[in-house]
């Protein structure tokens, strides 16, 4: 396939594929995607997302339980497909405002667990800020995120717990997408602290060429490299390098090695697969293991695409 049948055939998909293929991919002209992007709250996968919603207002049975039918993990989802903020979802983000800000500034569902999770917290502001929620109501997150930084540029969510000493890549990747969202809809409360964290972060995921030891070069863990979809908090090589190209991050030699194992992926019809799923409970599946995936082939053509790598 070409690389207009490829788009003919992510054009054929969901609206949410729809949207982004054309908002990405196509560059169409901005006035004339809104009509598109609500579509992915009225159909699709958006519309069966929105309506597994409790009366209560959660999902799942509670703001995190269980994996990955909660409010968390399906806000998430519903941020990842670019859905607009509707009634149902301001809703939910009022619930978790509402019912689990924890004493140390974190949203926080543990009832046993003290201390907040910084990777749930990077996750919750990805969406909160994507969703437009009012700034003052989350500053507490904002502190407690700032304040989870380690040394070496990056956050692990057990230093508040047990003291890690070197970064998760699963963590870091998170509150990176969470500032990303928070620096593109304009907040200002301690922005230039996130800006200074996200250098410091990214900085930290190049210097493991996203998926290799910083010390003997070996891969990290293999499922770094497998292409899931949804991710939900887990780390790998497509997520990092979406991350990367959406905040418009200059080529790097150090994204090289990652860009390489994209395009050895390939299929040789010109698109990607969906390699695995991660095991949960979940609302429906959105694609199949093994079969041709729309979410990877999208994602995998705007990353070789923005930084010049297809073909």
């Amino acid at each position: 396939m070409n690389r207009e049948e490829i788009i003919a055939w992510l054009l054929e998909g969901d609206p949410a594929i729809q949207y982004q293929t054309r908002r990405d991919l196509l560059h169409d002209d901005p006035t004339i995607l809104p009509d598109l992007k609500n579509r992915i709250a009225e159909e699709g996968w958006g519309r069966a997302f929105l309506e597994q919603q409790q009366p209560d207002g959660h999902w799942g049975r509670a703001f995190y339980q269980p994996k990955w039918t909660s409010s968390h993990y399906t806000l998430l989802d519903l941020r990842n497909l670019c859905a607009p903020a509707t009634p149902e979802i301001k809703k939910a983000l009022e619930l978790i405002l509402a019912t689990v800000i924890a004493s140390d500034g974190g949203v926080n569902p543990a009832k046993s667990i003290e201390q907040s999770d910084v990777c749930v917290n990077g996750m919750f502001l990805n969406y909160a800020c994507y969703f437009g929620t009012e700034e003052e109501k989350f500053q507490s997150v904002v502190d407690f995120i700032l304040s989870q930084q380690l040394s070496d540029g990056g956050f692990n969510c057990r230093l508040n717990r047990s003291g890690a000493r070197h970064s998760s890549m699963h963590s870091t990747l998170s509150i990176l997408e969470g500032i990303r969202e928070y620096i593109v809809a304009g907040y200002a409360y301690r922005a230039d602290e996130l800006k200074r964290v996200e250098r410091e972060a990214q900085e930290f995921l190049l210097r493991h060429r996203l998926y290799k030891s910083d010390h003997t070069g070996a891969v990290i863990h293999p499922s770094f490299l497998k292409l899931v979809y949804p991710p939900r908090w887990r780390y790998d090589i497509l997520r990092a390098l979406d991350y990367f190209q959406s905040v418009g991050y200059p080529y790097d030699e150090r994204l090289q090695d990652a860009l390489d194992v994209l395009r050895e992926k390939r299929l040789p019809d010109g698109r990607w697969k969906m390699q695995a799923h991660h095991p949960g409970e979940v609302h429906f599946q959105m694609e199949q293991a093994g079969k041709p995936s729309r979410w990877n082939t999208l994602r995998c053509l705007r990353v070789l695409e923005y930084y010049d790598q297809d073909g």
